[in-house]
C-alpha cells in the first residue's frame, strides 16, 4: 500500500510519528462512459472558459468567491491556516465509542507507526483496548480540517473521519410517526421477531450482492446472450395486516431454525 498522508499522533507530550493508508476499497464495478452512438469513449477536458483551450492540472488555482471577485489561495495559504495541525493528528480527549452515533462517521484509514514510534504506537494501542475508548482528534487532510477518532481493531490503530456536527442536516421538514409510548401488541410482536433475527455481527457474511450480479449480466451479454428485464412489485402493507404479518414472520423463523 501507498500512504497518503505522513505525520504524527499527539497527546500530551508525546508524539507518536506515522504514515496514513487508506482502509478501504471501492467494490462497485469501474464503468466507463461511452457515446452511445458509436460506443465512444468520453473524455473530460479542464477547459478555460474565455480561451476555449485545455488547462493542465500543474496550472490550476483554487480560489473563493468573495464578495463578487475571486480571492485565489495558494499551497501557503491552506498550511497557514493551522501549520501546526497540517502535519499532527492531535488526541484532545478520550471517551467511549458507544456514545457516538453512526452517522458521524465517514472514511476510514490505517495508521502505521514509524520504526522509532513503534513502541510509543502499541502502548497507545493497547491502553486503548485495555479502557474500551477511542481517542478524539482532529487533523488536516488535503487542505480540509478534519475530525476523527482512533480506535485500536486488532494490531492496527484506525482513523475514522468522521462529520462536524453543522455537517449533519435537521429531521425537520421529514414526516415522521410519533413516538409510540404505549406498549401494543404489535410493538411487542416486533419485539419478538429483532430478537429472534438478533445474531453476532460478522462482515464476512455480507457481500455487495448488486456488483455481484451486475458482472454476471456483463459476462452473459459479451457472450451474445439476451437478458430478460426483471420487474419487481413494492407491495405496501396495510395498518390492519400489521399484527398477521408480524405472527407470520415469527412463525416463518420458528419453522427455519
Amino acid at each position: 500500500m501507498r500512504s497518503i498522508w505522513t505525520g504524527a499522533i499527539s497527546f500530551g507530550l508525546v508524539n507518536i510519528p506515522v504514515k496514513l493508508y487508506s482502509a478501504v476499497k471501492d467494490s462497485d464495478l469501474d464503468l466507463d462512459m461511452l457515446d452511445s452512438r458509436d460506443h465512444s469513449n468520453i473524455k473530460f477536458k479542464r477547459v478555460n472558459e474565455r480561451t476555449g483551450k485545455e488547462v493542465p492540472y500543474s496550472e490550476i488555482a483554487k480560489a473563493y468567491l468573495y464578495k463578487e471577485h475571486y480571492v485565489v489561495l495558494d499551497k501557503e495559504d491552506f498550511e497557514n491556516a493551522d501549520a501546526k495541525k497540517s502535519k499532527l493528528i492531535e488526541i484532545m480527549n478520550f471517551t467511549n465509542a458507544s456514545e457516538i452515533d453512526s452517522i458521524y462517521f465517514e472514511q476510514p484509514f490505517y495508521l502505521e507507526p514509524e520504526k522509532s514510534g513503534a513502541k510509543s504506537y502499541a502502548i497507545l494501542r493497547d491502553a486503548l483496548k485495555d479502557e474500551n475508548k477511542v481517542g478524539i482528534t482532529t487533523f488536516v487532510l488535503r487542505n480540509k480540517e478534519t475530525l476523527a477518532i482512533l480506535k485500536p481493531i486488532g494490531k492496527v490503530i484506525v482513523l475514522n473521519r468522521m462529520r462536524f456536527k453543522e455537517e449533519i442536516r435537521s429531521v425537520e421538514g421529514l414526516n415522521l410517526p410519533a413516538v409510540i409510548k404505549a406498549r401494543p401488541k404489535e410493538l411487542e410482536m416486533a419485539t419478538k421477531l429483532i430478537e429472534q433475527l438478533t445474531e453476532k455481527f460478522d462482515v464476512s457474511g455480507y457481500h455487495n450482492k448488486y456488483s455481484e450480479k451486475l458482472m454476471k449480466i456483463i459476462q452473459a451479454k459479451a457472450k451474445g446472450k439476451k437478458i430478460s428485464p426483471k420487474r419487481m412489485k413494492i407491495v405496501h402493507t396495510k395498518n390492519d395486516d400489521l399484527m398477521e404479518m408480524l405472527k407470520a414472520s415469527l412463525s416463518k423463523k420458528k419453522k427455519a431454525s
